[in-house]
């Protein structure tokens, strides 16, 4: 059977080309989902990898920096009281000041005063009784 137009097709031809081209153009978008999801594991499975590897390189060079870190700090000698570092070597040398004498200045002792030194804290300091202290203070 024949067209209305009678080209020769069959009738319902155009329609059925239309319908299997509809499903060609479906299975050629399914393919490229397909395609690009397959695509997206791939890339992520190699970044996966890159961090992998990446993690185990900064391990490596962690472990290396604390090796190194550890070998100077048992180099150089251990922090001082005060906090800074013998960066020379040189042992600090702790002097015997049990027999120096302290000046004593009335300006001093009246300026440590001013800033908040009690009494016996300055007689202690200065090796003076308190009632000295106190005449200073009261003097000045």
């Amino acid at each position: 059977m024949t067209d209305d137009r009678g080209w020769g097709r069959p009738a319902g031809a155009a329609s059925e080309r239309a319908a299997s081209r509809a499903q060609e153009r479906i299975a050629a978008a399914e393919a490229r989902t397909a395609e690009r999801q397959a695509q997206r594991e791939a890339g992520q499975r190699e970044r996966e990898a890159a961090r992998a590897a990446r993690r185990a390189e900064e391990d490596q060079r962690r472990a290396a920096r604390l090796e190194e870190r550890s070998e100077e700090r048992d180099a150089r000698p251990r922090r001082r009281a005060s906090g800074a570092l013998a960066r020379t070597g040189e042992e600090r040398v702790v002097r015997d000041t049990r027999h120096y004498a302290t000046n004593v200045d009335h300006g001093r002792i009246i300026e440590l005063a001013r800033r908040g030194a009690t009494v016996p804290g300055l007689a202690s300091v200065f090796g003076l009784p308190e009632e000295e202290i106190t005449r200073i203070l009261a003097a000045g």
